[in-house]
């Protein structure tokens, strides 16, 4: 399976995932562990942020640098300097970059569709490193990889998406990457402003997915699933009225129960595993990052690097 631009979640298959990626990711942790590559040598990559980004953007550009390759441009200033200030649209910001003859565009905007405008008029890959509230497909594919690496196992799983499920794009990528395996159970737990959105829900619905919204207290959950995958309220996607509303329900014990703190800790299976794209704020307490199961500070954020480096190979060798 090659790849042009790494745009959505949806293009990927299960067996290019489990035979063709996989197993290059172990490769890249292997690299990592001697020291680097230079099998990138000659390569460059330009690194175009519209949203501020630490982990994403971070992870590439070390990738990049561990395989031998350059980024001689990088900012995640990108909308202060172009259609904010003066005008210009990202169709033609794209395409001013594609001049400077780059072998690969690491793209973050802020509107949903971005990327898939972006590959439309490029002629260098566009990786998608989010756009808007639509979708985050790298890091589906790390956290993809994370589950099975920690649980031995995707199919045959049950997961907990809690938080910011309207707006969270990390869990509509991954709710779309869970779609292409078997015997997968899903429970979308959030206050009632932020439920997941109708085309997610639609196209498990078709994938035969069983998901279900009967639940809005995570401690009740907890025992059933093998996975809490957490998620923050996305604030700096601004809807005042939602924000408002999703912050109250969101701490009012009375409606709802969406943190994770040590009694739902004390409720999880031993082998279960809790997840966080971050960043995180207060909806993991602090005492739950010492736990094992705890892996977002670890195998999660670990399995980014290793994971890019692989599509950085794969889209460019």
């Amino acid at each position: 399976m090659k790849l042009k631009h790494i745009i959505e979640a949806q293009q990927f298959d299960r067996p290019w995932m489990v035979n063709e990626l996989f197993p290059l990711v172990d490769e890249m942790e292997e690299i990592v562990e001697k020291g680097g590559s230079n099998i990138l040598a000659g390569k460059e990559m330009i690194s175009l942020f519209y949203e501020s980004s630490t982990r994403t953007r971070g992870s590439f550009e070390i990738a990049m640098h561990k395989l031998g390759g350059k980024v001689p441009f990088s900012t995640e200033n990108a909308k202060e300097f172009t259609k904010a200030v003066v005008g210009e649209t990202l169709e033609d910001t794209i395409m001013v970059f594609n001049c400077y003859r780059p072998h690969v565009i690491v793209l973050r905007y802020h509107e949903e569709g971005g990327a898939k405008r972006a590959a439309e008029v490029s002629h260098v890959p566009i990786i998608n490193a989010g756009d808007g509230g639509g979708q985050h497909p790298t890091q589906a594919l790390l956290d993809l990889y994370t589950i099975n690496k920690k649980l031995g196992r995707i199919d045959d799983i049950s997961i907990a998406m809690v938080g910011d499920l309207a707006r969270g794009r990390t869990v509509r990528s991954l709710a779309y990457l869970l779609g292409k395996f078997s015997d997968i159970k899903i429970y979308f737990i959030s206050p009632e402003v932020l439920k997941m959105r109708s085309d997610i829900k639609d196209y498990l619905d078709r994938h035969k997915v069983k998901w279900t919204e009967e639940y809005n207290d995570l401690r009740i959950v907890a025992p059933k699933v093998d996975i809490i995958y957490q998620t923050r309220t996305q604030t700096e996607r601004p809807d005042l009225s939602v924000d408002r509303t999703a912050l109250v329900q969101r701490y009012d014990t009375k409606r709802g129960f969406y943190n994770v703190n040590q009694k739902v800790v004390s409720l999880m299976k031993k082998d279960a595993i809790i997840m966080h794209p971050l960043p995180k704020v207060d909806e993991i307490a602090p005492e739950v990052d010492k736990d094992p199961r705890a892996v977002y500070l670890t195998t999660q954020v670990a399995s980014g690097l290793f994971v890019r480096m692989a599509l950085l190979i794969i889209i460019l060798i």
